[in-house]
């Protein structure tokens, strides 16, 4: 059938700026669900209503801030031919699926499962306790931020809300707030941020805290390891060759090495909550974090939760598709 929103579609496509195919711009047998925003704005929209057996030509822009500069902005197009269109639909769980997955039993895919969920809510779990950190570190330190560093951060998250609302095709009015009180919220979000960046940096220092040139380097292949086998190369090279990127592995690196020795120097109480309760704090914290217009109701509530002290310089990270797909940048945590 016709594809649509929420379908998933498996595709080859070959992108070309001026009649030229470009580097990394190709790509087989590639699987994408329409409407994940995965791929740069406006490619997936027109793959809506295309059969397995279309081929389709797709213009879409590279954004202005793509952090292959040489295609930042340009018109590009892609031939892609449409392989296969599948509809979400019910998985039957048992011995014969763990098999095709490679497991020898539903045992053990439950095994691993239960593995993977248990990390991923450690993790929540670590970054709520971390907020409530930060938000403690926030509370005992009253001072003016340097202006110089605000405005620097300032611009990043209004540069970065902009380009979002760009890519979304809203306004501030639809986000049920003004460009006035976007920026007061934004300002005070760049002027914590800044603040907490340099009391970290203190406490960091005083305890001798370091990222070693090691710890960089197996930070610097984690993070290339993200990239396909055949962009790995460029990726290494970009990081090596640009020391504000480098800087970007090695602030929340740094950052996560100062919140445990301070949560090794203090008593941490557990308290059991619901899954929605961690999981809606983990919500309302990615909306600041990546600096999305926040709506009236929630201003406060994003000011309260906002949790990422930047620790150092902001710098994209390559993006780990050259061709259609968009991977913004993380801010440092």
């Amino acid at each position: 059938g016709k594809a649509a929103e929420g379908d998933r579609v498996t595709i080859d496509y070959v992108g070309k700026i001026g009649g030229e195919a470009f580097s990394g711009g190709a790509g087989n047998d590639q699987p994408l669900v329409l409407g994940s925003k995965e791929f740069i704005p406006g490619f997936e929209d027109q793959l809506i209503g295309a059969k397995a057996g279309d081929e389709k030509q797709v213009t879409v822009t590279f954004p202005e801030n793509y952090q292959a500069a040489h295609l930042a902005g340009k018109e590009a197009t892609f031939d892609v031919t449409v392989k296969e269109v599948a509809k979400p639909g019910e998985l039957e769980i048992n011995d014969e699926t763990a098999k095709n997955l490679g497991l020898e039993s539903l045992e053990r895919l439950r095994e691993i499962v239960r593995g993977q969920i248990e990390n991923q809510f450690g993790s929540m779990t670590r970054q709520k306790v971390k907020r409530q950190l930060l938000d403690q570190l926030d509370a005992s330190y009253s001072f003016e931020a340097p202006s110089k560093l605000v405005e620097a951060e300032f611009n990043n998250i209004w540069n970065q809300v902009n380009r979002d609302l760009e890519a979304a095709g809203r306004t501030f009015a639809d986000e049920e707030t003004t460009e006035e009180e976007a920026r007061a919220e934004y300002m005070r979000l760049a002027e914590r941020r800044v603040r907490l960046g340099l009391v970290l940096a203190e406490i960091g220092e005083k305890a001798g805290v370091t990222v070693s040139d090691e710890e960089l380097q197996r930070g610097l292949f984690e993070q290339v390891r993200r990239f396909p086998a055949n962009q790995q190369q460029e990726a290494f090279e970009f990081y090596r060759n640009n020391p504000d990127a480098l800087n970007t592995l090695r602030a929340p690196m740094f950052e996560e090495k100062v919140v445990d020795h301070l949560l090794g120097q203090i008593s941490v109480t557990d308290v059991k909550v619901g899954k929605e309760e961690l999981m809606a704090d983990d919500e309302d914290s990615e909306t600041v974090a990546k600096a999305k217009p926040a709506k009236k109701a929630a201003s406060k509530k994003a000011e309260a939760k906002a949790s990422e002290a930047k620790a150092g310089d902001d710098a994209e990270e390559p993006k780990k598709k050259a061709a259609p797909k968009k991977k913004a940048a993380k801010d440092a945590e």
